[in-house]
């Protein structure tokens, strides 16, 4: 389980990535909302089996409630995902 949720750690990631970076800028600067529409789905169901699998590997990785709370928080921040690919998955 724990290489699914690093798979799904990182396309999560990335999503939000070109969500942010790409998508959102070509809505406003073009005003073409159609990659905010086609990324924005897979996004959003990448970040509710991010956030499930984190809760399904809490106890199997130990995390305390600090770790765990690192895992949850980064889910939301920009490049989080992949630092807790590295400082929690490997």
């Amino acid at each position: 389980m724990k290489n699914i949720f690093r798979i799904v750690s990182f396309f999560e990631g990335v999503s939000y990535l070109l969500l942010l970076f790409v998508a959102t800028p070509i809505k406003y600067l073009s005003e073409d909302p159609s990659y905010v529409k086609m990324l924005g789905m897979p996004h959003g169901i990448l970040f509710v089996v991010y956030v499930i699998l984190a809760f399904m590997l809490k106890t199997p990785e130990k995390w305390n409630g600090k770790a765990f709370g690192t895992v949850l928080v980064a889910s939301i921040l920009p490049f989080g995902t992949f630092y807790v690919d590295k400082k929690y998955l490997q």
